[in-house]
């Protein structure tokens, strides 16, 4: 299972280590701020008081080992800058930078971000997204191809388990989560059955999500 490591707490940052940890991830939540780390523990794997721009602090955490590093550093581009370069140093595989402008993006994109975000507009395009279906509740891009998808069950899969489905073979897609209500079913099995008013958390690329007419 892949592991990330969110670096910096505030509502963006928080926001991204929340949703891969409802969605079943290892997620490693650091930040500077003592009150950030202390709203984020209850809600990821871990979370851990450190400045990230440390680069003996950040070593001792074994970043190299995490697969995606999220860089969701505020308005300190200096900090985002040094940061991201030292995860990519250190041998992370796939980092992500949040940057509030243009010419950020393309300092990082220079530093060696394999993605740069906007959480302003990006949040526009997930709105944008979840307008074109009524399906759709809620998207996170993990990567320019690879989402994780919150989903109405459609009226089709009612009454069906996910074995009859086979949503994996159809469509490519895991079920991480039927929630049902209040009720969070976090281990589907293949017996359970799909009921009207499910929402489904699901993960998978792009491309085959496409099938399911739900992304443009």
């Amino acid at each position: 299972m892949r592991q990330f490591i969110v670096i910096g707490c505030g509502r963006f940052g928080s926001s991204v280590a929340k949703t891969l940890y409802e969605a079943g991830y290892d997620v490693l939540a650091i930040d500077k701020n003592e009150d950030a780390i202390q709203e984020i523990s209850d809600f990821v794997t871990h979370a851990v008081q450190v400045d990230a721009t440390d680069e003996t602090s950040i070593k001792s955490l074994g970043i190299r080992n995490f697969d995606v590093a999220i860089v969701a550093i505020g308005s300190d581009i200096q900090s985002s800058i040094l940061v991201t370069l030292m995860a990519k140093e250190l041998g992370v595989k796939f980092v992500v930078a949040k940057a509030l402008n243009e010419l950020q993006a393309k300092v990082l994109y220079k530093i060696g971000a394999d993605r740069v975000v906007f959480p302003e507009r990006d949040m526009g395009i997930r709105v944008a997204h979840n307008l074109m279906s009524a399906n759709i509740l809620d998207n996170i891009e993990l990567a320019s191809n690879y989402s994780i998808l919150e989903i109405a069950a459609m009226k089709e899969w009612e009454g069906k388990n996910l074995k009859e489905l086979n949503l994996r073979k159809k469509y490519g897609i895991h079920v991480l989560i039927i929630k049902r209500g209040e009720v969070l079913n976090s281990a589907p099995n293949p017996s359970d059955i799909i009921q009207k008013g499910d929402v489904l958390v699901v993960i998978g690329y792009k491309e085959e999500l496409q099938k399911l007419d739900l992304i443009v």
